[in-house]
């Protein structure tokens, strides 16, 4: 209950009761009710500012790990864009090299993406640029991969090919040193041991006696073995892939017939003096997409340098040819 209040009336000198008017009242209370209104939302500002929820305190360790999360990741790009640019530069400088394919320009490896902004949707946030410079990172290194990952496709495709290539093109001497009487001529302009005229001997002679094996100089198949061809006689044909075809003429006898796929080094058949020829030997050609070649550059399989240089001597001399 509240105290009543007097005062002292000089005029009737008496004690007269404190009435309070209703104005008065509701003055103080507004006034109350004003401090206590401010008192409280300067305290929610105030606790706001320096004292965190647990559900703020849970959200900011969650965007502080996001943050660590992100570093991490930047960490783990540059590690991959270090080895991937170590791919690059053996894919450009090794591999494309061995294999004679152009090598990979830089643009096309680190190009970035142009046009239209793809990042608008991660903008305007406390960590947009973070988050747009590492999706900018991670879109080009994805790229770069796809790039490399063709590129080593290519690779494998070429070295399977030139697997094949290696195999195929005729690399060793047909007939075997051990058999071998003499280089009897080469690959050039020679006197036809007939008409005694200097004309263009397109293959090689190897003199050996009759019997001796003629073995297949590379990967192929045979597409002829017959005496069809106007002064070879018996003779045998392997086209061995990539414009390359062996012939094998002047032969006694077949090991091998048509369509019947080869590898290097099989008997194929057997020395002779069939067709237009003056004493036994084998007369042997290699023609590349239909033009005839000197077969002496391709005896790499088979030859010591010792060997070959005793060939290529013999080989360079104008003498008659045994067809």
């Amino acid at each position: 209950m509240s105290k009543v209040k007097y005062y002292y009336d000089p005029e009737s000198l008496s004690y007269r009761k404190i009435e309070r008017k209703k104005r008065t009242t509701f003055k103080y209370a507004f006034l109350f009710l004003l401090a206590a209104c401010l008192f409280a939302f300067g305290f929610v500002f105030i606790a706001g500012q320096y004292i965190e929820s647990p559900k703020e305190k849970a959200l900011k360790r969650e965007l502080q790990n996001m943050q660590f999360q992100f570093e991490i990741l930047n960490k783990k790009m540059d590690e991959a864009e270090a080895v991937l640019a170590n791919v690059a530069d053996r894919d450009n400088n090794l591999y494309r090299v061995y294999f004679e394919a152009n090598p990979i320009p830089d643009e096309q490896r680190k190009a970035g993406f142009g046009g239209i902004n793809r990042y608008k949707d991660l903008a305007g946030y406390d960590n947009s640029k973070l988050i747009m410079e590492t999706t900018k990172r991670l879109d080009i290194l994805q790229k770069q991969i796809v790039v490399q990952s063709k590129s080593l496709d290519e690779v494998a495709l070429l070295a399977e090919e030139k697997e094949k290539l290696l195999a195929a093109i005729p690399a060793i001497q047909p007939v075997s040193n051990e058999d071998l009487t003499r280089m009897a001529s080469g690959y050039g302009m020679r006197t036809d041991p007939f008409t005694k005229v200097r004309k263009m001997h397109k293959g090689m002679d190897f003199t050996a006696p009759r019997g001796t094996p003629i073995y297949a100089s590379g990967d192929g198949i045979v597409v002829r073995a017959d005496s069809g061809s106007s002064g070879y006689g018996k003779h045998i044909r392997i086209d061995h892939g990539f414009g390359y075809i062996s012939l094998y003429a002047h032969l006694y006898k077949y090991n091998v017939r048509k369509n019947q796929k080869v590898k290097r080094g099989d008997l194929i058949g057997f020395v002779g003096s069939t067709g237009r020829s003056q004493a036994p030997h084998l007369h042997y050609e290699i023609r590349k997409d239909g033009v005839n070649i000197n077969p002496i550059n391709f005896y790499y399989g088979s030859l010591t340098a010792e060997e070959f240089s005793e060939m290529l001597e013999h080989a360079s001399m104008e003498n008659q040819s045994l067809d």
